[in-house]
């Protein structure tokens, strides 16, 4: 029993570390700061952008940088993990659960009746930590729907697909870890079964497209 609790604590320990970072509401926190309960204003979020329409640009700014770094961090120690330690598993396997259990936190949170944000910003830092080529292709894409369209959840939308379809052919031209695949298209079902409301909202034209509210900080 011991050898098997100390072989399966650190994978544990990712796990839940993970989880309760990536549930950390910063835009929940950061309204409470401003005395605003951010799930009643604007599109009810608690994520990046909500904040930046609610907050202003400095608390929008903030919250999507600890978004982003949740994801980021976390991912990085576990994938330096698995460099120093021989496993039977996959090198990618700390990371990706890392990266999995972020998300399920950030979109999850215990703390706030395990209703949270859509994850984009944790999902950008997950990106570059696992998927740098595949980030760079998904946030071009991001832009440019963005810049046409000002749609913020079009272009999450249209970044979160692209983002297996990067690492599938990334996959079959180098044979990389089918775990990382796996996770690409887990992470970009969550994103689009997340901004559900916001798909039938465009479906019928009453989404609305992003303006800035000027910061009154």
């Amino acid at each position: 029993m011991v050898p098997v609790f100390a072989t399966s604590l650190p994978w544990l320990l990712i796990a839940g570390g993970s989880y309760l970072l990536g549930s950390i509401p910063a835009g929940y926190l950061a309204g409470r700061i401003c005395g605003i309960d951010i799930r009643t204003r604007g599109s009810g979020n608690i994520g990046a952008t909500n904040a930046l329409r609610v907050l202003g640009k400095g608390w929008g700014y903030s919250v999507f940088l600890f978004d982003f770094l949740k994801g980021l961090i976390p991912v990085l120690l576990a994938t330096h993990w698995s460099s120093q330690v021989a496993s039977i598993h996959p090198a990618s396997s700390p990371g990706v659960l890392a990266a999995l259990c972020v998300l399920l936190g950030h979109s999850f949170p215990v703390w706030l009746g395990f209703k949270g944000g859509k994850g984009i910003a944790s999902s950008a830092g997950v990106m570059v930590a696992l998927f740098p080529i595949a980030f760079l292709v998904s946030l071009v894409a991001w832009l440019l729907v963005f810049s046409i369209s000002r749609y913020v959840s079009l272009a999450s939308i249209v970044g979160s697909l692209l983002l297996p379809l990067t690492v599938g052919v990334l996959f079959f031209l180098h044979r990389t870890d089918w775990l990382t695949l796996l996770l690409s298209i887990l992470m970009s079902l969550l994103a689009v079964w997340r901004h559900r409301s916001n798909i039938e909202r465009l479906r019928l034209g009453t989404e609305p497209r992003f303006v800035k509210k000027a910061s009154t900080q």
